[in-house]
């Protein structure tokens, strides 16, 4: 499910989630950027994407999913 913009101002963590909580977190850096982190070590960096690159790696994981 794709979230709106406004809706990840906030680090926010991946439906997907294991049970322990491990996952990756992320947020609109800005309007055209989104940033991506480790939930379970937050401070060893974050990966920046475009927007536009973003989405398309959701939609193509989203694809493949439903193969």
């Amino acid at each position: 499910m794709l979230m709106e913009h406004d809706k990840l101002t906030e680090w926010t963590k991946s439906s997907y989630s294991a049970v322990n909580g491990d996952c990756v977190e992320i947020k609109y850096a800005s309007p055209d950027a989104v940033a991506v982190r480790d939930s379970k070590d937050p401070r060893t960096g974050v990966l920046g994407f475009t927007a536009k690159t973003w989405s398309a790696f959701l939609s193509d994981v989203s694809r493949n999913a439903q193969r």
